[in-house]
Protein backbone atom coordinates (compact mmCIF):
# COMPACT_ATOMS: atom_id res chain seq x y z
CA UNK A 1 0.00 0.00 0.00
CA UNK A 2 1.74 2.82 -1.00
CA UNK A 3 0.49 5.97 1.06
CA UNK A 4 0.20 3.69 4.20
CA UNK A 5 2.49 5.18 6.95
CA UNK A 6 3.58 1.74 8.61
CA UNK A 7 4.11 0.07 5.05
CA UNK A 8 6.60 2.96 5.11
CA UNK A 9 8.01 2.22 8.04
CA UNK A 10 8.37 -1.58 7.13
CA UNK A 11 10.51 -0.97 4.36
CA UNK A 12 12.41 1.93 5.80
CA UNK A 13 10.97 4.85 4.13
CA UNK A 14 10.17 6.45 7.19
CA UNK A 15 12.65 6.03 10.64
CA UNK A 16 11.48 4.54 14.00
CA UNK A 17 12.75 4.31 17.30
CA UNK A 18 12.72 0.30 16.59
CA UNK A 19 12.59 -2.14 19.54
CA UNK A 20 12.28 -5.26 17.64
CA UNK A 21 11.89 -7.40 14.41
CA UNK A 22 11.21 -10.72 13.15
CA UNK A 23 10.67 -12.40 9.92
CA UNK A 24 7.09 -11.19 10.22
CA UNK A 25 6.70 -8.18 12.11
CA UNK A 26 8.14 -5.19 13.19
CA UNK A 27 7.92 -3.45 16.94
CA UNK A 28 8.56 0.32 17.88
CA UNK A 29 7.84 2.82 20.47
CA UNK A 30 4.49 5.21 19.49
CA UNK A 31 5.45 8.30 18.80
CA UNK A 32 2.07 9.64 20.67
CA UNK A 33 2.70 7.23 24.06
CA UNK A 34 -0.41 7.20 26.09
CA UNK A 35 1.48 4.93 28.63
CA UNK A 36 5.52 5.13 30.56
CA UNK A 37 5.76 2.20 27.48
CA UNK A 38 4.03 2.24 24.55
CA UNK A 39 5.01 -0.14 21.45
CA UNK A 40 3.63 -0.95 18.58
CA UNK A 41 3.59 -4.69 16.94
CA UNK A 42 3.08 -4.15 13.44
CA UNK A 43 2.99 -7.34 10.77
CA UNK A 44 5.41 -6.83 7.55
CA UNK A 45 2.32 -7.34 5.54
CA UNK A 46 -0.04 -5.58 4.64
CA UNK A 47 -3.88 -6.59 6.54
CA UNK A 48 -6.13 -3.60 7.31
CA UNK A 49 -7.20 -4.57 10.77
CA UNK A 50 -7.04 -7.53 13.74
CA UNK A 51 -9.84 -9.71 11.62
CA UNK A 52 -7.96 -9.03 8.70
CA UNK A 53 -4.72 -10.25 9.67
CA UNK A 54 -6.08 -13.72 11.91
CA UNK A 55 -6.99 -15.05 8.53
CA UNK A 56 -3.03 -15.20 7.68
CA UNK A 57 -1.56 -17.49 10.58
CA UNK A 58 2.02 -17.23 9.29
CA UNK A 59 1.47 -13.32 9.66
CA UNK A 60 -0.67 -13.46 12.64
CA UNK A 61 2.26 -16.05 14.47
CA UNK A 62 5.04 -13.39 13.69
CA UNK A 63 2.83 -10.20 15.27
CA UNK A 64 2.23 -12.62 18.30
CA UNK A 65 5.85 -14.38 18.82
CA UNK A 66 7.32 -10.57 18.35
CA UNK A 67 4.83 -9.30 21.21
CA UNK A 68 5.92 -11.82 23.55
CA UNK A 69 9.65 -11.13 23.50
CA UNK A 70 9.52 -7.06 23.38
CA UNK A 71 7.56 -7.34 26.29
CA UNK A 72 9.92 -9.77 27.90
CA UNK A 73 12.09 -6.83 27.66
CA UNK A 74 10.05 -3.22 27.97
CA UNK A 75 7.37 -4.24 30.59
CA UNK A 76 7.71 -5.80 33.93
CA UNK A 77 5.17 -8.36 33.00
CA UNK A 78 2.07 -6.41 33.51
CA UNK A 79 0.42 -4.71 30.03
CA UNK A 80 -1.97 -4.86 27.72
CA UNK A 81 -2.01 -6.09 24.38
CA UNK A 82 -4.76 -4.16 22.48
CA UNK A 83 -6.03 -3.76 18.93
CA UNK A 84 -8.01 -1.14 17.99
CA UNK A 85 -10.60 -1.97 14.67
CA UNK A 86 -12.16 0.50 13.11
CA UNK A 87 -12.59 4.41 13.24
CA UNK A 88 -15.33 3.75 15.87
CA UNK A 89 -13.18 1.82 17.87
CA UNK A 90 -10.40 4.03 17.58
CA UNK A 91 -8.11 2.74 14.84
CA UNK A 92 -6.91 5.85 12.83
CA UNK A 93 -3.70 3.64 10.92
CA UNK A 94 -5.32 0.91 8.48
CA UNK A 95 -2.57 -1.47 8.52
CA UNK A 96 -3.12 -4.16 11.80
CA UNK A 97 -1.10 -2.97 14.82
CA UNK A 98 -1.21 -4.07 18.27
CA UNK A 99 -0.59 -1.63 20.99
CA UNK A 100 1.76 -3.13 24.03
CA UNK A 101 0.77 -0.56 26.91
CA UNK A 102 1.93 -1.02 30.49
CA UNK A 103 4.43 0.91 33.11
CA UNK A 104 7.07 -0.21 32.64
CA UNK A 105 10.30 -2.64 33.63
CA UNK A 106 10.47 -3.83 36.82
Amino acid sequence: MRDCIFCKIVEGEIPSDQVGENQGAIAFRDINPEAPVHLLVVPKSHSKNISELSQDAESMEAVMSLMREVSEKHTNGHFKFLFNTGEEAGQTVFHAHGHILSQGAS
